[in-house]
């Protein structure tokens, strides 16, 4: 079957893997010139299962989780092309019988739990955890894939009750029982693999996998710390936890696994940083989980700024500016029935002598107020004007001194005030 071309695009060129569901092929993409890893369905197996698979992992996209290319169906076989990962599985690097290093087991198990906490945020439980199950790219981050037997939310299930799923040596105590799998099944199983890699072994051992499911719902496994002394206490903590045998006690899905490691459990990608040629992952890893918090510092000086020059605008609208005042028109009745003054003193532009002008108005029916006429008015006899070339502002002072006469209660003076470049005119209309 080697270079026998499936739809006319994928070319296949070694076969990876084999099992009773289907094969795996290592095969070119023809078309996008990329190699990629082709998934073909066994003859004699459920059809209907591979389809699940192919529908939750394409409804998922993540670092952490093995990426769906396409699907289809050759020979009356379906197929689905998925994310080629060269190097290896997590079972190859745990088939020694050791421990894994620290820093390697808390690496890949940041991934796996943020793999999961995608899944579970969108509705998928894998079901199936496990080390085969765990692939690398050629960096070296930890892929989850093969989602053959998960369960998606929104879906019926395919399974029947009583029927164990999953993989003896990982399975959870309540799918040992038979009962529907949750993210919380997915977090024992991830149990089980964090175990293995602090000790070199599995929690539970038997020779046939119903004494095996027995072990995981009946009995506590033996302590991290009697296997290994310096087991860090972190790590050990999440992996008993995550071991609990009921549901409710342990981290309740990826997101809570994620917090438990001490990742942030967000669904949002970090932001692209830029780094000069040779800068290392560390670094980059550094910069990204800074950048947050001094973010949000930034945001929250940009919006006091913001708010502060707010505020200055509304304080310089509200302040009145004489010199650009408009025209008014003010009628003010005299404060004693004795006597009317209206005392304008006019500053000059230049700061020099003032002007100061004193007026008074009669009239002669009860009631009637005079009205105040724009522009310099006619000379009459009687009339009183006082005018100066430039008048920025208008004042009323006390000092002033002014005549007295006596007038009638009905006095009523009229005054105008001009902008800064016209002259004030005050006019006084004769009895």
């Amino acid at each position: 079957m080697t270079s026998k071309v499936v739809a006319g695009r994928y070319r296949l060129e070694e076969q990876i893997a084999s099992g009773v569901m289907a094969e795996v092929w290592a095969a070119d993409d023809i078309e996008l010139g990329r190699r990629v890893a082709l998934k073909l369905l066994a003859r004699n197996a459920d059809p209907a299962r591979f389809a699940r698979e192919a529908r939750a992992a394409a409804g998922l996209s993540h670092p952490c989780i093995g990426q769906v290319y396409d699907y289809g169906e050759t020979d009356g076989r379906p197929y689905i092309v998925l994310e080629y990962l060269a190097g290896g599985s997590l079972e190859d690097r745990l088939a020694a019988g050791q421990p894994l290093s620290d820093d390697e087991t808390q690496r890949i198990a940041g991934d796996l739990a943020a793999g999961l906490a995608h899944a579970h945020a969108r509705g998928v439980v894998h079901r199936d955890v496990k080390p085969a199950n765990v692939l690398f790219d050629q960096e070296g981050n930890a892929k989850i894939t093969d989602f053959g037997i998960a369960r998606i939310e929104a879906m019926t299930t395919l399974t029947d009750p009583g029927t164990l799923i999953g993989t003896a040596s990982y399975m959870s105590p309540e799918q040992a029982r038979g009962e529907r799998a949750t993210p919380a099944s997915d977090v024992y199983s991830f149990g089980v693999i964090l175990y293995r890699m602090l000790s070199g072994r599995l929690p539970f051992e038997a020779g046939h996998p119903l004494e095996l499911a027995e072990l995981h719902e009946k009995h506590a496994p033996p302590p991290l710390g009697s296997l290994r002394a310096d087991v860090p206490p972190d790590l050990e903590r999440v992996a008993r936890a995550a071991l609990a045998k009921r549901p409710e006690e342990r981290p309740s899905d990826g997101s809570a696994l994620l917090a438990a490691l001490g990742g942030a459990p967000s669904l949002e990608e970090p932001p692209t940083v830029l780094l000069p040629p040779g800068a290392d992952a560390d670094a980059a890893r550094s910069r990204r989980t800074a950048f947050r918090p001094r973010a949000r510092t930034l945001a929250a000086g940009a919006a006091l700024a913001v708010l502060a020059a707010a505020g200055a605008a509304v304080a310089l609208l509200a302040t009145p500016d004489r010199s650009q005042a408009p025209v008014k028109e003010r009628t003010r009745e005299p404060s004693s029935p004795r006597s009317d003054r209206a005392t304008t003193q006019v500053a000059t532009a230049g700061g020099g002598s003032e002007a100061t002008t004193d007026t008074r108005t009669r009239t002669g029916t009860k009631g009637d107020r005079p009205r105040a006429r724009p522009g310099p008015p006619a000379s009459a006899p009687g009339t009183t004007t006082a005018t100066t070339p430039t008048a920025p502002t208008i004042t009323t002072t006390p000092e002033t001194t002014t005549a007295e006469t006596t007038t009638a209660p009905q006095t009523t003076t009229a005054v105008t005030e001009t902008t800064a470049t016209e002259t004030p005119t005050v006019t006084t209309t004769p009895p």
